[in-house]
Order: structure tokens, then C-alpha cells, then sequence
């Protein structure tokens, strides 16, 4: 076991994540394509000064590899914008509004006045050679098992191009971060990004991970995209004596504290042998990382000149905070209290039922009877019978859970049935009808307890739950379970 604060383990975690709306600084659609590209643009990188006056030395490193860099252009996903033959368009308002919700849920202070800025990016995955980002909020915060941890900023950005290939380099090796030429797909540029930086105030793996997780479900709770590829995640790491590494691509929940723990190893190993160097890595599969590129400086942000400064004023954060989406672990208190078991809470979370869960419990306050109708059962159907879980979820819609769920609050219907009357309407039978048949049936105590006693007498000696299956699977459980029960009591000794 790794002791994190023997150690001293600093942490940091930066988190990019696509909006679902059109690209940031004009109208194109955020859509990947698969097709043949219209048009190939090639491009060189040269390093300029910066805002300081210095020229950054990752540019400078990039631009002595003399790479050029090809362009996958389309004309339904792409615009004089990407190609950096046009000004980009005022920011996308409604991407504003999503990375201030964001901001909002993470706790922050807004900036009443930003300014897009323009960010050196050498890597040859902007045309222009600098990606455009504002910085809209900071100084919030999130809680962990193991103490609050700061959100030092928020901003909004507009995403990169994307690898098409990479070619090898003159030697013929292809070496990871060390291509003589890449080629990049021009659809991805643009598309509406949050970036969401910690403060380096995680301390363990698992800290780390918690951390990352709560942030994600943040994320998932308002509009972004989902899916791979949709959210990039980085974590800065350093302890005693070293130097802070940034690793890239840190997603997989599965790898997260392998990943940090043997990111230790290797700089424990480089302090031994003095070696230790600010880098930016990569994270592989099975958890190790290589070396990408030296860390970038700090002389690599200045000022957009094409576009205004951006007013963000209490009127706009009000209007926002009247539609601030509610957390999981919000909700998921408030069906606590309801008297949700906690089973039926998360899958009415993860089937997004939570708006038919409200409307079942307008007709009675029943939670667990909804969820298991809305949730439960199409899902143990779809198990047990072997049917594809959108045949089932097409045939038991909202109306026919609603219709069933009212006749077992009537009482008309036994809830043991509910099963066996989703199976039949699968099946194409008639739910009037269904609820005709059972109805007549459970009007009839006296036919029943003359069929559970014809049970007993043609299996002698069984047990009370072994005869409370042959009654059920006689009536296929369109009966009161409770009804039968208290026959059969009558006549079999516990």
C-alpha cells in the first residue's frame, strides 16, 4: 500500500467536455463525419511571441520537428471558420448559458466581464495554430469523502480537429508523439467545449477518482454530449522531490488508481536517479504512461482582437439558476424520503423515468409499486423471455403502466399479476381484456379455494410455499397472492 501523505501527493484534474449544441464561434452543426472530406488544406506551425514576449517552449519545440499538417475539410460541417480564412461569429449563446449552468453546479464566482482569449496550441489540431477560450468562472468547489476540493476555473472552448492518421516519421518508426506529419478531420474543430480545472488539492487515488466522478455526474446532469470521445480527462500529479507530470487521457474509471499509483513508481524512480522533468504523458490501457511533449510555458495565452468583450450580469445568472438542473444525489435523497427503496432509485435514475415516476404518484402514493411497473419489470421481461429491451418499452408504454397500475390501487387487480399481464400484452393480447378475465376470477373466492384444494389433494404432503407455486402458476398470477395464502393456511400445517 502506497502511504499518499507520506509521500505528499498533489493532484490536480482537468476535465474537457463537448456541449450539445453547434459550434462555438459560428453555425455549423458539431457532427463527426465518416465520409470522403470535400477538401485537403496542408499547414506548418511557426512559433510567435507571446503576450510576455517570450516564445513558448513547447511551440519552439514543436516547430524545430518541421511537421506538416494536413486538414480533412467538409462542407456540411465546416466553414471558412475552421480553416482560419474567415473571423469567428459572436460566441454561441446557448453554449454560454450550458458552461454557466456548469459553473453554477460546481459552486463558483462568475467573471461579470470576459474576454475570449487566444491559447498557443502546437500540437498541429488547430488551423490556426491557437485555440479561442474564455474564462468565465472560478474559485468553486465540490465535496469528497476526504474534504472539499477547489475548482480553480471554468472556461469555454472550442474543441480541437481530430487525428485522421498518422504517417511515419523519415526513419520509418512510428513512435507516439513523434510522427513527421499528421492529418487531422476538421469536423470536431470548434464544437463547444468546458474545461473544469481543480485545484491540486487531491491527495490519495481514490480521492482522485471520487473527484472525477462527482464532477462527471455534474456534467451529466446538464447539456452535453455523450459518448466516446465527448469527454477528455487530464491529471496533473506530483510528489516530494519531483515534478509535476500531466497525464493525458485519464478516463477510465477502472485505471484511474493504477494509473496515479504507478505514475508514483516512475517518479519515485526518477528522484533516485535525478531525472525528474515537467512533461506532459499519456496514459496507455494497462495503466503506464510515455512521454508526449515537454510542459507547456506559461507564455502562450493573449488577447482574441476579432471578437467584444462578453457581459455576463445578474440578470443572466438568474435567468440560469431558475433552470439549474437538479443533481442524482439530490433526487435521489428527496425518493429517499418518498419511501424509494434504493434498488428502485438508481433505476429510475439510470432509465431517466423520474418525470412518469411523478405523474404514477399523482393517482396514489405508492413509490415502490411505480418503480417496480416503470422499471423492474420491463427489465425482468426482457431477461427472462429473451425480447429486446425497446420491443418491450414500445408495447409497455407509460398508458399501459398507468392503466395497470391504477387497477392494482383499486384493488381489482392483484400486483403479483402485473407481470404476467405486461407478458400477455407483449404477446398481443387485449389489456382490457386481460384486466376482464382477472377481475372475474378474483370475484370468485369460493372457485378458488375449490382449485386449491383439488392442488392439495392431487399433491399430498407438499410444503405451504410449494403449494402457493402450483396455485400461482395455476392462475399464473393473476390472482391475490395474499388471498391464496390465507386459503391455503386453512388447510396445510406450516
Amino acid at each position: 500500500m502506497i502511504d499518499y501523505q507520506k509521500i505528499g501527493l498533489k493532484s490536480g484534474l482537468e476535465i474537457h467536455q463537448q456541449l450539445d449544441t453547434h459550434k462555438l464561434f459560428c453555425l455549423c452543426p458539431s457532427v463527426l463525419k465518416q465520409s470522403e472530406p470535400d477538401m485537403i488544406v496542408k499547414r506548418k506551425i511557426k512559433a510567435v511571441t507571446g503576450e510576455t514576449g517570450k516564445i513558448d517552449e513547447a511551440a519552439a519545440f514543436e516547430q524545430a520537428r518541421e511537421r506538416e499538417f494536413e486538414y480533412e475539410f467538409y462542407k456540411d460541417a465546416n466553414c471558412l471558420v475552421e480553416l482560419d480564412e474567415s473571423p469567428p461569429h459572436t460566441i454561441n449563446h446557448e453554449a454560454l448559458k450550458i458552461a454557466l449552468q456548469i459553473a453554477l453546479l460546481l459552486n463558483c464566482e462568475m467573471y461579470p466581464i470576459v474576454q475570449v482569449m487566444r491559447k498557443t496550441v502546437i500540437d498541429g489540431s488547430n488551423t490556426s495554430g491557437f485555440q479561442r477560450t474564455v474564462l468565465i468562472a472560478h474559485n468553486g468547489f465540490i465535496e469528497t469523502s476526504q474534504g472539499k476540493v477547489g475548482i480553480d476555473y471554468v472556461m469555454l472552448e472550442e474543441d480541437a480537429a481530430r487525428p485522421a492518421q498518422a504517417a511515419v516519421s523519415s526513419e520509418g518508426v512510428d513512435e507516439p508523439g513523434f510522427e513527421s506529419s499528421k492529418r487531422y478531420k476538421l469536423d470536431r474543430l470548434g464544437i463547444p467545449l468546458v474545461e473544469i480545472a481543480t485545484a491540486a488539492d487531491l491527495h490519495s487515488a481514490e480521492q482522485i477518482k471520487e473527484a472525477a466522478m462527482k464532477i462527471g455526474e455534474i456534467l451529466r446532469a446538464c447539456k452535453v454530449k455523450r459518448g466516446i470521445g465527448t469527454i477528455r480527462q487530464d491529471v496533473n500529479v506530483s510528489i516530494k522531490g519531483s515534478e509535476r507530470v500531466e497525464i493525458k487521457g485519464f478516463q477510465d474509471p477502472k485505471m484511474m488508481i493504477r494509473t496515479i499509483d504507478l505514475e508514483i513508481e516512475r517518479q519515485q524512480k526518477c528522484i533516485k536517479e535525478k531525472s525528474c522533468k515537467k512533461e506532459v504523458r499519456k496514459a496507455n490501457p494497462d495503466g503506464t504512461t510515455i512521454f508526449l511533449r515537454p510542459m507547456p510555458g506559461a507564455a502562450r495565452m493573449y488577447p482574441e482582437t476579432d471578437l467584444s468583450l462578453i457581459e455576463i450580469s445578474n440578470e443572466f445568472i438568474k435567468e440560469i439558476k431558475k433552470e439549474l438542473p437538479r443533481l442524482k444525489e439530490e433526487i435521489s435523497l428527496e425518493l429517499k424520503e418518498q419511501g424509494l427503496n434504493p434498488e428502485l432509485t438508481k433505476l429510475i435514475l439510470a432509465e431517466n423515468k423520474l418525470e412518469e415516476f411523478k405523474a404514477l404518484l399523482q393517482t396514489a402514493d405508492k413509490p415502490n409499486l411505480a418503480a417496480k411497473l416503470l422499471v423492474l419489470l420491463p427489465k425482468e421481461i426482457s431477461s427472462h423471455e429473451k425480447i429486446p429491451m425497446e420491443e418491450v418499452n414500445e408495447k409497455i408504454n407509460i398508458d399501459v403502466i398507468e392503466t395497470v397500475f391504477q387497477e392494482i390501487v383499486k384493488g381489482k387487480v392483484p400486483e403479483s399479476a402485473a407481470k404476467q399481464i405486461m407478458i400477455d400484452i407483449i404477446h398481443g393480447k387485449n389489456l382490457n381484456n386481460i384486466i376482464k378475465e382477472m377481475v372475474s376470477q378474483s370475484s370468485s373466492s369460493e372457485n378458488i379455494e375449490n382449485d386449491v384444494q383439488d392442488i392439495i389433494k392431487s399433491k399430498s404432503g407438499l410444503t405451504l410455499n410449494a403449494y402457493m407455486g402450483l396455485v400461482m402458476a395455476k392462475f399464473r398470477g393473476k390472482v391475490d397472492a395474499g388471498k391464496v395464502m390465507e386459503i391455503l393456511k386453512k388447510y396445510v400445517k406450516s
